[in-house]
């Protein structure tokens, strides 16, 4: 495992953006390399430290997905290697946590699809027995399997800001009926065949998000991350049934137990309020991040 890269500095490529955890840069006109940082989030505030070797996580099971997927809907990966496109002083930064893929048109709307209520897909059925339109039965609980998955979108928001729920009905105002109702239609597809790959491997996926492009024939495309950790939530299949009883949240793979040390975290003696600058993290809650994810990896890909 190389040593954590916080922030990534490449001199070759212009800098398109940098995310919460990707850096993207441009390669040439039609191509992006994606750069996995160590950096993490929660509550839409990137923390000041890093996770050592997430990015290398993240990487490796999004690649993983891809090569699953590849049936159902074209993915964004080029097939070219990411060395290739910088020197060699810059090798060291792009090694083992970064994609070269094709540059797309990006959709402004986030696929979540829900397979369990949980998360602000629990907070809103409480409120109103439905989440982001979609009605739902009664007396379900936290951590409910669904019966049936379930398409949630979200409007992308800008940098910083949170995402907003919204209804399918939205969906099509923003992008149209046509695109809509294929992009709900594959990530459902894409989940529940994703589902069912991790739960031979005892892993719940609860639920996730995808995002999509359009290339330049107009072909709907995957992109992104797909179906890690900080997309989606991992539950070990043996901790779920406990807590389903006790109505408390599973035992999970992704940012949960950093959600969890946040919530009680303390800035000056006053509870954190969710914006920047985040708390510093303690060594341990460094180290047990870092350890989900890469269980949750080796579940999944024996790696």
């Amino acid at each position: 495992m190389t040593s954590a890269l916080h922030t990534s500095s490449l001199r070759s490529l212009p800098l398109l953006a940098r995310g919460k955890v990707r850096d993207n840069y441009a390669v040439g006109e039609d191509r992006i390399l994606m750069v996995a940082s160590d950096r993490i989030s929660a509550f839409d505030v990137i923390m000041g430290e890093p996770i050592p070797g997430k990015g290398e996580l993240l990487t490796k099971m999004a690649l993983f997905w891809f090569d699953k997927l590849g049936h159902i809907v074209p993915n964004h990966l080029t097939g070219a290697a990411p060395e290739s496109v910088v020197p060699p002083d810059e090798v060291a930064q792009v090694r083992g946590r970064a994609m070269l893929v094709q540059r797309l048109k990006p959709i402004p709307v986030e696929a979540v699809v829900r397979g369990y209520l949980a998360g602000s897909g629990w907070k809103e059925y409480q409120e109103s027995q439905a989440v982001c339109g979609v009605k739902l039965p009664a007396g379900l609980k936290n951590a409910s399997k669904l019966p049936e998955p379930i398409y949630t979108p979200a409007h992308k928001a800008e940098m910083g800001e949170h995402d907003e729920n919204i209804s399918f009905e939205k969906t099509v105002a923003l992008i149209g009926a046509e695109l809509a109702a294929k992009i709900r239609d594959v990530s459902i597809a894409l989940y529940t065949t994703a589902s069912e790959i991790a739960l031979k491997r005892g892993i719940i996926i609860a639920d996730t998000k995808f995002e999509f492009g359009l290339d330049s024939q107009g072909r709907l495309v995957l992109m992104d991350e797909v179906l890690t950790p900080d997309s989606s939530r991992y539950w070990p299949v043996e901790g779920y049934e406990q807590a389903f009883k006790q109505g408390s949240n599973p035992p999970s793979y992704d940012k949960q137990f950093l959600r969890d040390w946040l919530e009680q975290a303390q800035v000056d003696g006053q509870p954190w309020g969710k914006r920047p600058p985040a708390p510093t993290l303690p060594a341990e809650v460094i180290a047990q991040t870092a350890a989900k994810y890469q269980e949750a990896l080796t579940r999944l890909t024996g790696a």
